[in-house]
């Protein structure tokens, strides 16, 4: 994920972001683990990942 702001974070901002990464890296790892799928954001859209991931109909 990116950011469109280009403004420095505050210390305290650093430290939650830092968190909040740390946090998302973990919880998808254990999805993965746990044979479950994961949708996340790409390229202005929604990326659905995994193995049991719902098919797109229609295509």
């Amino acid at each position: 994920m990116s950011s469109t702001s280009k403004k420095t974070l505050s210390k305290d901002g650093q430290v939650l972001l830092g968190s909040l990464r740390k946090t998302v890296a973990q919880t998808l790892e254990k999805k993965r683990r746990l044979g479950q799928y994961a949708v996340t954001w790409q390229e202005g859209k929604p990326l659905v990942a995994g193995e049991d991931a719902p098919r797109e109909s229609g295509k």
